[in-house]
């Protein structure tokens, strides 16, 4: 890796995968934007978070929406602030560049130490969106015309983008981005997972809690398959009611907690009776 960082290994928080360590250090060596991909409570958000705190840097958080622009990234002029402010009389209305502000983009270019940036959820953007992207990643500059100023990036910024796949996205931004799907958690790494947050969890209680929350996943007919971060509060919710370990498969003690739409839950109840 560069001489900047040590390279990312993970966080006391957040356990990665060797594959999904190496496709961080292979983006952060290659200068390239890594798209992540994989189903919801794999970590994705989380994994910015985690690069951040690892390498010693801030994180500035983009989140997409379907009315989201590539320009919005860069910086917006408040127009309506501005003739707001002349309305009433404030004082230094004339100065344009205080109705500049700075998307989150732009805030990363504009810094003096490097960032990471997390792009969250591209997919929820239009389909100019991520071609439109590139273009401003590629240029590492762009100019605010109501101010001839030029923003031109210090440092090049750390690049995370996640997709929940709602879209393809297209072949060009591909092509520019290292890729990497993270699958959901074998029971090792989950175990792994869940001692990060509950240290001093009891054996038995892991053990039976995973070996249904696994159980309920595997039932073709559920919908939405419980996460990583549900399986955490549910075993929360056990510990706080003690519940007694040997009634977890037949009673399912606070199945909302980790079964979120009525049909699965009548799915979830019918395979035990």
């Amino acid at each position: 890796m560069s001489g900047q960082n040590k390279g990312f290994a993970g966080t006391s928080e957040y356990v990665a995968s060797e594959q999904l360590m190496a496709s961080v250090n292979v983006a952060v060596a290659l200068q390239k934007p890594l798209l992540i991909k994989g189903e919801p409570g794999t970590g994705k958000t989380m994994l910015a978070e985690a690069v951040a705190k690892s390498l010693g840097k801030k994180l500035i958080i983009w989140n997409i929406k379907s009315t989201t622009k590539a320009q919005d990234g860069l910086y917006v002029y408040d127009t309506i602030q501005r003739l707001y402010d002349g309305q009433f009389g404030e004082e230094g209305v004339d100065d344009i560049s205080r109705y500049i502000k700075l998307g989150k983009l732009g805030e990363a270019f504009d810094s003096e130490e490097q960032v990471v940036l997390l792009i969250d959820e591209i997919d929820k953007a239009d389909l100019e969106f991520p071609n439109d992207l590139l273009w401003e990643l590629d240029q590492m500059e762009f100019y605010i015309h109501e101010t001839k100023r030029t923003v031109k990036a210090k440092q090049r910024p750390i690049v995370i983008v996640t997709s929940n796949a709602e879209k393809e996205l297209p072949d060009a931004f591909l092509r520019r981005c290292i890729f990497h799907y993270i699958d959901f958690p074998d029971e090792e790494l989950m175990e792994e997972i869940v001692k990060t947050h509950f240290p001093d969890i009891e054996d038995n209680l892991l053990k039976n809690a995973m070996e249904v929350f696994y159980w309920v996943r595997s039932i073709r007919d559920v919908r939405k398959k419980p996460s990583t971060s549900e399986l955490i509060d549910w075993i929360n919710a056990l510990r706080i009611g003690g519940i007694p370990l040997d009634t977890l498969r037949n009673k399912l003690p606070f199945l909302g907690v980790i079964v979120k739409k009525d049909e699965d839950l009548v799915t979830v109840k019918e395979r035990v009776n």
